[in-house]
């Protein structure tokens, strides 16, 4: 079964949705250590690009104005805020909807939550775009964000050889006819004291090391968006 077209989503922002133009796809692609408790996690999330410049580079890119959003399991409620005051149309659906054999070709936008290509899938990521594109329509584009690394948030995870591999000319996302732009952004937080204890409570040892060697309380933060147009418009 494909993805929801705009007219079936459920209520909410994503509801009575109609399709103007053919439509781009979005990809939130991150492999961010999971902390302890969901507390955590809000309080990470809330210090994650505070400026908006992910959000700002998804915009230009898109562009997303008058276009239809889907967020996929959830995505980010702060990105689909800063989304819709740029004009789109926010909906939301399940990855489940996009495996299996393909429904209808739809043009809404799509966003995959940070933690959705995690793990052992990262290294089905050219399976992943192959099985987007069959559900785009000609015309439709495709963005896909994840960690670049050469940054402080890298350093919390250890060494992690995609950060290169992905970003290389023969990688999943270059190699397959996409462009690259990388946002440097941060994780802000309201002083040092903070920033320190919530590293080290979210990532142990390296947290402790990492928050020891700031001198003001953010860490660099570096965003690759890869973006394709896919068939003829």
């Amino acid at each position: 079964m494909g993805p929801p077209s705009p007219g079936r989503m459920g209520s909410g922002a994503g509801s009575g949705l109609v399709r103007r133009r053919p439509g781009l796809y979005f990809a939130l692609v991150s492999d961010h250590p999971e902390p302890r408790s969901s507390h955590l996690v809000e309080r990470l999330r809330h210090a994650i690009d505070r400026e908006a410049k992910i959000a700002q580079a998804l915009c230009a890119l898109g562009p997303v104005d008058d276009r239809n959003v889907l967020l996929l399991d959830g995505g980010s409620r702060d990105l689909a805020e800063r989304l819709t005051t740029g004009g789109a149309r926010v909906g939301a659906t399940t990855r489940g909807q996009l495996e299996g054999p393909p429904g209808p070709r739809v043009g809404d936008l799509l966003i995959v939550a940070f933690d959705a290509f995690a793990g052992p899938r990262a290294k089905d990521m050219a399976a992943d775009i192959a099985n987007a594109e069959a559900f785009l329509r000609p015309g439709a584009r495709l963005l896909v964000l994840h960690d670049y690394g050469r940054d402080d948030v890298s350093r919390l995870y250890g060494s992690r050889p995609e950060y290169g591999d992905w970003s290389r000319r023969d990688g999943p996302f270059l190699g397959h006819g996409f462009k690259v732009r990388v946002v440097h952004s941060w994780w802000t937080f309201e002083s040092l004291e903070e920033a320190r204890d919530l590293l080290a409570e979210s990532f142990g040892a390296a947290g402790v090391l990492v928050g020891a060697e700031l001198t003001r309380p953010r860490l660099s933060y570096n965003v690759a968006v890869y973006h394709r147009t896919f068939g003829a418009p």
